[in-house]
């Protein structure tokens, strides 16, 4: 199943916990079903923990530090504009909330919430 349908190694922790639960089988034959199904839940989860720290650690989608882009619109103060930063138009709000970028001004990408870019205008910038 693991290979049709890929699910973090879910399918495979359970097999090895069923593996686990028939080796214990072998030694102790005395042992009831009940008994190795609370054994082969124990073992999955084990298992499914401990691969956890193996996986790779999901990061969220980050812009890199200072990018740079252009205005298509008007952006009033604490108001939300359009950019254009590499070749698609973004929603963008400046970081100073105090501070109204006009149309078609170079700006510094500082970071993105959601779909938003948070922007500065370069000449704040350079001062």
């Amino acid at each position: 199943m693991e290979l049709i349908l890929p699910t973090a190694f879910v399918e495979f922790t359970l097999g090895i916990g069923a593996f686990a639960v028939a080796l214990v089988a072998l030694a102790f034959p005395q042992l009831g079903f009940s008994v190795q199904v609370v054994l082969w839940m124990v073992f999955s989860l084990v298992c499914i923990f401990g691969l956890r720290r193996f996986s790779p650690k999901r990061t969220p989608y980050t812009i890199a530090d200072a990018t740079d882009g252009r205005t298509l619109t008007a952006i009033a103060p604490g108001q939300v504009g359009r950019v254009i930063y590499e070749g698609n138009s973004w929603q963008a709000k400046c970081d100073d909330d105090q501070l109204a970028i006009a149309a078609d001004q170079p700006v510094i990408i500082l970071g993105r919430k959601g779909n938003t870019l948070i922007i500065l205008p370069e000449s704040e910038i350079t001062r």
